[in-house]
C-alpha cells in the first residue's frame, strides 16, 4: 500500500477516535464510530489474503451491527425523553440497548466471538490497532453510559468476560487468539470497576495497551505466530526474550510488575462496594489467563532449538528491526507498581 495511502488511513483512524472522545452528541458520537471503522477496513484487507479479507467481512458485519444498535438506541431515547446529549441518556430500554452494542463493538463476552477469528486473520501490526487503539472510542462512550446501566448488567458482563476470556485461551497455540481471549478478560475487568471508579478503569485499560503493545511488538520482531515459532526466540534475541517473559507475566497480573496494580484496585473497590463475591470470582477467572500466560513463557525461555521447524535458521541472520519503540511501553509495563500512590493521586 502506498505511504500516502495509509498516512490518510491512519490520519482518518486518529479523527474518529478524536471526534467520538470531543462529542457530547449521539449523533456525532456515531459518526466517529464510523469513520474509525471506515478507517481500518482498507488496513486490515490491504494483504489480500483469504483469512484477512474474512475477517475484514466478519468485523464490518460486527461494527455495522453495534452502529445501528447505538443509533437506534440513541433515537429511541430521543423520541422518548427528547435528549440528544450522551451524559442524558435516562430511559432503561436505550441505556440497556447502548451497553450491549458497546459490548459488542469491543469485544466483551457473550458477545466476543468475532474477536478470536478476526484477530486470527490480521497481521501483527493490524491486530495491535485492533486490540488497542479501537479500544478507546468505545471505552470513552462506556465511562459515559456506565452510571445510567443498571449495575447487575455490568457485573455480569464483566464476570462473563474475565472466566471466558482465561478459559477461551486455554487449549490455544495461536498466539494472536491467545492475546484476542486476553484482551476479552482485560475488558471484563475493567467493566467490572467502571461504574463504581471510572479513573481505576482507565488506568486499567492504559496499562492493558502498553502491555498489548509490548507483546505484540516482541512477536513482531521475532516474527512468530504460534507456540511452536516461539522456540527459537532465545537464539534469535536473548534480550527481547528475557524482556517478553516478565511482560507475559504482567498481562497475567503477578507482583511485583505493573500488572498486578489494576486486579489490586479493582478487587480492593469492589469489596468496599459490597461485592466479595463477584470478586473473588474474578480473582479466580484470573488463575486461567494465567495459565496460558505461563505457557507462552515456557516456550519463549525455557524451550530451545534444535526443534523439528518448518523455518529458515534464523538466528544466523542478522536483525533487520529496530526495538526503539518496544522501550516506553517496556517500561510501562514492568516497573510502575511502586509508584502506585502517584498515579491514584494523579487519576483521582
Amino acid at each position: 500500500m502506498h505511504p500516502l495511502v495509509i498516512t490518510c488511513l491512519l490520519s482518518a483512524l486518529g479523527l474518529g477516535t478524536v471526534l467520538t472522545f470531543s462529542s457530547s452528541h449521539w449523533l456525532l458520537a456515531w459518526m466517529g464510530l464510523e469513520v474509525n471503522t471506515l478507517a481500518i477496513l482498507p488496513l486490515m484487507a490491504q494483504k489480500h489474503h483469504p483469512r484477512a479479507v474474512e475477517a475484514t467481512t466478519k468485523y464490518f458485519l460486527i461494527q455495522s451491527t453495534a452502529a445501528a444498535m447505538i443509533m437506534f438506541a440513541s433515537l429511541t431515547n430521543a423520541w422518548v425523553t427528547g435528549e440528544w446529549m450522551i451524559f442524558q441518556l435516562s430511559h432503561p430500554i436505550p441505556v440497556t440497548i447502548t451497553m450491549l452494542a458497546l459490548a459488542l463493538k469491543v469485544g466483551l463476552a457473550p458477545a466476543h466471538f468475532w474477536l478470536p477469528e478476526v484477530l486470527q486473520g490480521l497481521d501483527l501490526t493490524t491486530g495491535l490497532i485492533l486490540s488497542t487503539w479501537q479500544k478507546l472510542a468505545p471505552f470513552a462512550l462506556i465511562v459515559q453510559v456506565a452510571p445510567s446501566v443498571n449495575s447487575h448488567l455490568l457485573i455480569a458482563l464483566g464476570l462473563t468476560s474475565t472466566f471466558i476470556g482465561g478459559w477461551g485461551g486455554l487449549n490455544q497455540t495461536q498466539l494472536r487468539k491467545i492475546l484476542a481471549y486476553s484482551s476479552i478478560a482485560h475488558l471484563g475487568w475493567m467493566i467490572l470497576i467502571v461504574q463504581f471508579a471510572p479513573s481505576i478503569a482507565l488506568l486499567n485499560l492504559f496499562l492493558y495497551i502498553a502491555m498489548t503493545s509490548t507483546a505484540f511488538l516482541a512477536l513482531k520482531a521475532y516474527d512468530c505466530l504460534n507456540l511452536n515459532d516461539l522456540s527459537t526466540s532465545w537464539a534469535k534475541s536473548p534480550a527481547l526474550a528475557a524482556l517478553l517473559t516478565p511482560v507475559l507475566l504482567s498481562l497475567g497480573g503477578l507482583p511485583p510488575l505493573s500488572g498486578f496494580m489494576p486486579k489490586w484496585l479493582v478487587i480492593n473497590e469492589m469489596v468496599k462496594q459490597g461485592l466479595q463475591l463477584p470478586a473473588t470470582i474474578a480473582a479466580l477467572s484470573a488463575l486461567l489467563s494465567l495459565y496460558y500466560y505461563l505457557r507462552v513463557c515456557y516456550a519463549v525461555a525455557l524451550t530451545s532449538p534444535p526443534n523439528i521447524l518448518i523455518k529458515t535458521t534464523p538466528w544466523r541472520l542478522a536483525p533487520s528491526q529496530k526495538h526503539l519503540f518496544l522501550a516506553l511501553p517496556a517500561v510501562v509495563a514492568l516497573g510502575i507498581l511502586p509508584i502506585t500512590p502517584a498515579i491514584l493521586a494523579w487519576f483521582t
